[in-house]
């Protein structure tokens, strides 16, 4: 076995496998991470949220914060391929997490 080069910035252990809840959670909060990473990309999802920097903490605690926060990455077209190459997760896979933790779209009305 070939030793490769060292990774500058390893990527965090995510718990569970593509597609369950864990998985989904994890990837939400690292869309989160990476958000926060620059002001100008938090403030632009506290603005469209109706949040503020205090507010932060409180609302990522309410059920729902974690997928609001995969719709915002995936609203954005550019946003959603700058987390994408970042992260390391294909497109596609950040859509199924955010899917996995709203539920699919179109449920028809009780």
């Amino acid at each position: 076995m070939k030793d490769g080069p060292a990774l500058s910035h390893p990527k965090p252990t995510r718990p569970g496998k593509p597609g369950g809840v864990d998985f989904a959670s994890a990837l939400a909060v690292e869309a989160l991470t990476y958000l926060a990473g620059e002001p100008e990309r938090l403030d632009g999802f506290l603005a469209l949220s109706g949040l503020d920097h205090g507010s932060l903490r409180a609302a990522a605690a309410e059920p729902g914060f974690l997928a609001a926060v995969l719709d915002h990455i995936a609203s954005d077209e550019s946003l959603l391929l700058a987390f994408a190459a970042e992260s390391g997760h294909p497109p596609e896979q950040i859509g199924a997490a955010r899917e996995c933790l709203s539920g699919p779209t179109g449920w028809p009305e009780p």
